[in-house]
């Protein structure tokens, strides 16, 4: 038994691409809530949403544990969760109900939350944790629990109702030292269902790690609910030290660093590197970066010195005024340079790709498609702009959004305002951006095997065989985003119930 059961509202079955994809993580920012109320002596016990069947599922927890207190904490880390998916706020708001029911007070936390703090009060939570969380939901849980004497009103970045009134207290100033966390309770957690589920599809074990929390860059369409435009980092040792924590009790052959920017503090890379081979705690890694930042103090070096394997740059755009209207701060010419950087280092290179902001013609997205064919990245994500609460680009397109507001799954690509193109343009440009991309990689594919005959194996005849695929069926969809693009778009049309 536990008298607080943690959950999160991200369920991997209710979103079918990523669902498809299999590769799992545990909730991190979940995992930091539970390891700070442990440390604080509480008995906490976690309902993993993101391999449930069903967010239903929380009734057998609740039933095992008999908690007072139910927690739906969002992992922060969690770059899906961060999109504010209606289909996992819907989670969120049956999990609040099934809570309620069995006599639970109810918290909840989450970049969703915090824009929609109104609608979580209406649907079962009777406290919303806004902002940095940790420190805030200590001081609320120690105030339900009596153990000390503060008004609700005085706990800083707390919401609540009160005779149908809504109160919302002062934010909470974010952590800068946040070494002084303890590890995320990764015990809490069915590691060996994560590993089993990443060897049985992908043949070995990735789990996940962060360093940082925020951004202070100023990327319009980039949204900050929870740590506003600051940017604060663990020291390299501390990271080395979960590193070695992660070797020795859960053995992952892969790590994703998850956060928003990897190693943006000055000298920050660098010594990370030298305490990694100095602590003999290399482990392969992903992270995400930014194109610039890849052409400072030898970034790439150390990386590679550190054990990096991949690196995904926020490209966005292979045209300069669309970047330029984003304010990304990077241009395309840093994005080759850093593209051949890491290639030159061996390390592989996955590329963001934004379509869909306002202005954005024909001619950026054939740019877009010159700067893939140019730099040969070795994988590619795609997505369409997404309107979320907080940005300059919300407030710029606010008034051409119909009723619906938030995407239903990360698959779903729906152009909510009055973008160059309509919804069935974006969804078909997502299919053709795949296929002529896998297309090229087979073409060079294809002669690098020719080049060298005896590297051929069943894996590169099969990929040769897909590229051949998307070479055939290609075609047809450029002709249908031919004829989408000539075609108005009113976004009111494409709306869901």
């Amino acid at each position: 038994m536990a008298d607080i059961l943690l959950t999160h509202s991200y369920v991997l079955r209710h979103d079918p691409k990523e669902f498809k994809a299999m590769m799992p993580y545990p909730p991190l920012g979940t995992l930091y809530a539970a390891a700070h109320l442990r440390a604080h002596g509480y008995a906490t016990a976690l309902f993993d949403n993101m391999l449930a069947a069903d967010e239903s599922e929380i009734v057998h927890s609740i039933d095992q544990h008999k908690p007072s207190i139910v927690i739906i904490y969002d992992d922060d880390f969690n770059y899906l969760t961060k999109m504010c998916l209606s289909r996992m706020r819907q989670a969120a708001f049956t999990m609040s109900r099934l809570a309620k029911e069995r006599g639970c007070t109810v918290i909840v936390h989450g970049s969703d939350p915090a824009d929609h703090i109104e609608d979580y009060l209406k649907h079962g939570a009777d406290y919303v944790v806004f902002g940095e969380g940790e420190i805030t939901l200590g001081e609320l849980v120690d105030h339900l629990r009596g153990v000390r004497g503060d008004r609700l009103a005085d706990i800083a970045g707390v919401a609540y109702q009160r005779d149908g009134r809504v109160f919302r207290n002062f934010p909470r100033p974010v952590l800068q030292d946040l070494d002084r966390l303890e590890f995320p309770r990764r015990d809490l957690v069915d590691m060996d269902r994560y590993r089993s589920i990443w060897n049985a599809r992908h043949g070995y074990f990735s789990t996940n790690i962060v360093t940082t929390r925020g951004c202070p860059f100023h990327c319009n369409w980039c949204a900050k609910p929870i740590y506003g435009q600051v940017y604060h980092s663990r020291s390299p040792d501390h990271v080395v030290d979960e590193m070695l924590y992660l070797k020795k009790d859960f053995r992952p052959d892969h790590l994703w660093f998850c956060d928003d920017i990897f190693g943006l503090k000055p000298g920050w890379v660098p010594a990370f590197a030298e305490s990694v081979v100095r602590k003999q705690a290399a482990i392969p890694f992903k992270c995400l970066s930014r194109a610039d930042l890849l052409l400072n103090e030898n970034a790439v070096d150390h990386l590679a010195r550190a054990g990096c394997k991949s690196v995904w740059i926020g490209a966005e755009s292979g045209s300069q005024r669309i970047l330029d209207a984003m304010e990304k701060g990077t241009t395309v010419e840093q994005i080759y340079a850093s593209t051949a950087l890491l290639h030159r280092r061996g390390i592989r290179v996955g590329f963001f790709l934004q379509y869909g902001y306002p202005g954005e013609t024909r001619a950026d997205i054939e740019r877009t498609f010159k700067m893939l064919r140019d730099c040969k990245p070795e994988d590619i994500g795609v997505s369409v702009s997404y309107p979320l609460p907080g940005t300059k680009f919300y407030d710029a397109v606010k008034s051409e959004l119909g009723s619906k507001r938030n995407w239903v799954d990360s698959e779903d690509l729906d152009i909510m305002y009055h973008g160059s193109y309509s919804t069935d343009f974006y969804r078909t440009l997502h299919r053709v951006t795949h296929k002529k991309f896998r297309f090229w990689q087979g073409v060079e594919l294809f002669k690098a095997t020719c080049t060298h005959p005896s590297s051929v194996s069943a894996t590169t005849l099969r990929r040769m065989a897909a590229s051949a695929y998307h070479a055939v069926t290609l075609p047809r969809l450029i002709v249908k985003l031919d004829r989408l693009s000539s075609q108005s778009h009113s976004p009111y049309s494409m709306e869901h119930p």
